[in-house]
């Protein structure tokens, strides 16, 4: 508050804000300069040299073992389509027959209307057989085109 000058000679009873104001606004440019600086992301170690498995050259390869599923319950291994209950029985041996460990790696391929249950159960019959790599192979679409919604 503060004194008016002339006949009056009273106290002026209106709040002058525009103090407040700017002591508002330096607060505001202070917080919007140094919230940015306060978050960190979580650091991440990213193994280096990891490629796509639609551009990986052991994916190809005669010896490389590939699970398909087409369509629930339909189970293939290579071109040779298998029972649920026979994975480990074939990819066992073929396991054995991988020379290096780097090769050891088990490819499962599913198609869009495949339930997750059933790419999970080919999943947990391979670690069974003590793989520790697998790849989830996808195709990418051409043209960008998003994959359609299954029908419920």
């Amino acid at each position: 508050m503060g004194m008016s000058g002339g006949d009056q000679g009273g106290f002026q009873s209106e709040i002058n804000v525009t103090p407040m104001v700017d002591i508002m606004l330096v607060l505001l440019i202070i917080f919007m300069v140094v919230t940015p600086l306060l978050q960190h992301g979580i650091t991440v170690a990213l193994p280096s040299g990891m490629t796509n498995p639609d551009v990986d050259p052991r994916i190809i390869k005669e010896s490389s073992i590939v699970i398909s599923i087409p369509n629930n319950g339909e189970f293939y291994l290579g071109k040779q389509r298998i029972a649920q209950e026979d994975i480990k029985a074939k990819v066992g041996p073929m396991l054995e027959n991988v020379k290096t460990e780097e090769d050891r790696i088990v490819y499962i391929k599913s198609g869009v209307n495949v339930s997750y249950g059933d790419v999970v159960n080919v999943i947990n019959e391979v670690r069974g057989l003590g793989v520790d790599k697998i790849g989830l192979v996808a195709d990418k679409k051409k043209g960008g085109a998003a994959v359609p919604a299954p029908a419920t």
